[in-house]
């Protein structure tokens, strides 16, 4: 019971949002207060100032912080291990994806030749997805982020040109292709923060020298699709995950477009499992 208690904790003290760690736990918000709450009263401590919707660590909690995440790092590596040490009939194998079109043929092969396996996909932004690979709770992640991190090795999978999506009625609809000036006058549907979508089209229109029109900031690929079938706006999306849909037009950049290149990470020191050896015979890089 504590480990989970402290599992809490520390995602708690990582966002500094109750909210954000009950998304990242899987659990209700009123869970993660409840469990706090439990593990203070039961040593007496107080591991939080709370001021308003904002949670610092007090004194205690800054020093219990290290130990939990050592505890979830242990922890981790016990389910790991546990989960590597079957036949790869009985396994399961965790995967995150910012998007799952540059792996998901790899993750088909990986299931037929393995049906017994259990593989769950989890799907959020860049940072979400390697900091949860970081974190143990992930054994392969699939992210825009080219990041050289001494604890993971990098698998460059695909370039993905990023295209112009309006809708059908939009001016810009009948051009075969576009520049990026064009993007000056029209209204951008961005990602969030952390998006390396968002990256890469700022990182675009800021080369070109472009200050585009107030822009609207959406979640999810499928809540900037919906608005676009709505007229809201347009955007720039990966080719690979522009939706065939008959009120869409996804137009190429004639010159100096946008792209994003896609990598798998795992944790080098996991090299050697069974459970990543067998799936990573169904990865395809590009070049390999």
């Amino acid at each position: 019971m504590l480990s989970i208690l402290l599992s809490s904790f520390f995602e708690v003290a990582r966002q500094g949002s109750v909210t954000i760690a009950a998304k990242r736990l899987n659990v209700s918000q009123p869970t993660v207060t409840s469990r706090i709450r439990q593990l203070e009263e039961a040593y007496g401590v107080a591991l939080f100032h709370r001021r308003g919707s904002r949670l610092d660590l007090t004194e205690t909690g800054v020093s219990l912080l290290p130990m939990a995440e050592g505890l979830m790092r242990h922890l981790g590596d016990a389910d790991f291990a546990l989960r590597n040490a079957g036949d790869l009939r009985t396994g399961h194998l965790r995967v995150g994806v910012t998007g799952p079109h540059y792996i998901l043929s790899s993750i088909d092969a990986f299931g037929r030749a393995n049906p017994q396996l259990r593989i769950t996909l989890d799907v959020g932004n860049s940072q979400q997805i390697i900091d949860m690979l970081v974190d143990h709770r992930l054994d392969i992640a699939v992210s825009s982020h080219a990041i050289d991190d001494a604890r993971l090795t990098r698998v460059l999978l695909a370039r993905d040109p990023l295209l112009l999506v309006v809708h059908r009625n939009h001016p810009l609809a009948r051009s075969a292709s576009v520049t990026l000036d064009a993007l000056r006058a029209v209204r951008l549907l961005l990602r969030e923060e952390g998006s390396m979508t968002r990256k890469a089209t700022e990182a675009a229109l800021a080369t070109a020298g472009i200050v585009p029109a107030p822009a609207m900031v959406i979640g999810s690929r499928e809540a900037i699709i919906a608005a676009i079938h709505r007229e809201m706006g347009c955007s720039l999306l990966p080719q690979s995950e522009v939706p065939q849909h008959p009120e869409l037009r996804a137009i190429p950049f004639a010159a100096a477009a946008p792209q994003l290149s896609e990598y798998l990470y795992h944790l080098k020191e996991r090299a050697g499992s069974r459970l990543l050896q067998a799936f990573l015979e169904h990865v395809h890089p590009v070049g390999g």
